[in-house]
């Protein structure tokens, strides 16, 4: 009998030690490079020590040295965002308890001794759950799914930031450039205000027409203040993404102009191609789902009853009779289900299974949808940005050339010749708006085809070449 304990608890011993869960954040990260190289670029990493910190610091002051474009900008935001490292630590923590989940509970050691008269009994117990013992494998196997989980959900976390950074410099940039044309018009809106006003004042213009052309010039005075307050608020935008400090960003700088369009834009059978089979949308409802199961199974017998085993050893000496004795034995305690059988603990368990399959469906069915929405804006996005290239904006340069020509043979006014200006000037904002749209939408569809789906529609362009009707 005690050539079985021993086997028993050796057994248990062995179990504990080679059968347990556990996560390594390196091997973590590796994988989120793996996963999602092109958002990561392959540099994602987690800073603990004091060496990693500076490392990184160097990084980001090189690369705010020069002009800053999206692929830097999403170096800055690996290398130097504290946000972006809570996340990787946070995610680490949530992985690791994960792990020890499936880790068997420490035995209890326990000593005892009891006098009576001249005897004196000495016990010793050893004892563990025996249940938590035999559900191991599957307590080990959960927790395995778990941290799968906590695995997939950092890699979608990560695909998630760099697709906010990816659209937040898109932003950033537009802005800064529609600022710039904005004080283009606001200039041409102030010559003709000031010429209307001497017109005005020699005779050969009425109030009427001289307040036109005033209302144009404090309407241009205004959308400028706009522009430059939303130039700021969308670089402010990118500088909290990318955690800058207040030194970084003032050394902040961004390109002048939006990247152009690609010659041709990815067709259906490109994009069918780069689906990633394994979407992170659908792993992680996967995930969910034998998680799930796992705990079911688990669940149907650690709701009913629990058992605890003790392996007891102890000595019994008499003084008066200077006699000794040792005594070995073992001890099970089974809890009984009289209150509570467990069955709602089961029923909860039954239905969170249930939710974990339908959404795994449902995940699969909607994977589809919002990649054929997302493919689709981008596709209307680039159709659009590419007619303000290749059509609105030349005809645009043919119309101004042709209004100076007939300026210099006076058959136009300079008021004629300034509204034209504005006009085009127009045009280039609501391609300068086109083109961002663009480039929001080809973030987004990045992100559905690897399976974390951002819906961005394709936003109304308007040109402000209608509110020159003054100049006329």
């Amino acid at each position: 009998m005690n050539l079985k304990f021993k086997s028993l608890v050796l057994t248990g011993i062995a179990l504990g030690l080679s059968g347990c869960a556990s996560y390594n954040v390196e091997q973590g990260v590796d994988r989120a490079n793996r996963d999602a190289s092109g958002f990561t670029q392959n540099e994602l990493n987690l800073a603990k020590t004091k060496e990693d910190r500076d490392k990184r610091l160097a990084t980001t002051n090189q690369l705010l040295a020069q002009p800053v474009r999206q692929k830097e900008a999403i170096q800055l935001l690996l290398a130097n965002s504290p946000a972006f490292q809570a996340l990787l630590a946070q995610n680490w923590a949530e992985a690791a308890s994960a792990a020890q989940s499936g880790r068997i509970s420490n035995p209890t050691f326990a000593f005892e001794s009891v006098v009576t008269g001249s005897e004196t009994e000495l016990n010793r117990f050893f004892s563990f759950g025996l249940l938590d013992l035999i559900t191991l494998p599957q307590r080990s196997a959960m927790a395995n799914y778990r941290v799968e989980q906590a695995q997939i959900r950092m890699t979608a976390e990560v695909v998630d930031q760099v697709t906010r950074v990816r659209q937040a410099w898109v932003r950033a940039v537009a802005a800064e450039q529609s600022y710039k044309y904005a004080g283009q018009v606001l200039a041409s809106a102030e010559a003709s205000a000031e010429l209307a006003k001497r017109m005005e004042s020699v005779g050969n213009f009425n109030k009427l027409t001289r307040a036109r052309h005033q209302a144009f010039y404090a309407d241009a005075a205004t959308q400028l203040a706009t522009a430059k307050q939303t130039a700021i608020s969308r670089k402010e935008e990118l500088v909290r993404l990318l955690g800058l400090d207040e030194a970084q960003a003032k050394q902040l700088v961004l390109p002048e102009r939006l990247p152009n369009l690609p010659k041709t834009p990815m067709s259906a059978e490109d994009v069918a191609k780069q689906i990633n089979q394994e979407r992170l949308d659908v792993q992680q409802a996967k995930a969910a789902l034998n998680a799930a199961a796992k705990a079911q199974g688990l669940n149907k017998v650690t709701s009913l009853t629990d058992i605890e085993l003790s392996v007891r050893r102890g000595s019994v000496s008499d003084t008066s009779t200077s006699s000794y004795s040792s005594r070995r034995g073992y001890e099970v305690g089974v809890k009984l289900p009289i209150f509570d059988w467990g069955d709602l603990q089961r029923d909860a368990m039954n239905a969170q299974t249930l939710a974990a399959a339908n959404q795994l469906e449902a995940t699969i069915r909607a994977a589809g949808s919002s990649l054929r929405e997302n493919y689709a804006a981008y596709r209307t996005a680039y159709d659009i940005s590419r007619h303000y290239r290749d059509e609105v904006i030349p005809l645009r340069k043919v119309i101004s050339e042709e209004n100076v020509l007939r300026y210099n043979g006076m058959i136009i006014g300079v008021f004629e010749l300034l509204a034209d200006s504005r006009d085009q000037i127009g045009a280039v904002i609501s391609a300068i708006a086109a083109e961002q749209q663009f480039w929001l939408a080809d973030a987004a569809l990045q992100a559905t085809l690897i399976g974390r789906p951002t819906s961005i529609g394709v936003a109304a362009i308007s040109s402000t070449s209608s509110n020159t009707a003054a100049g006329h």
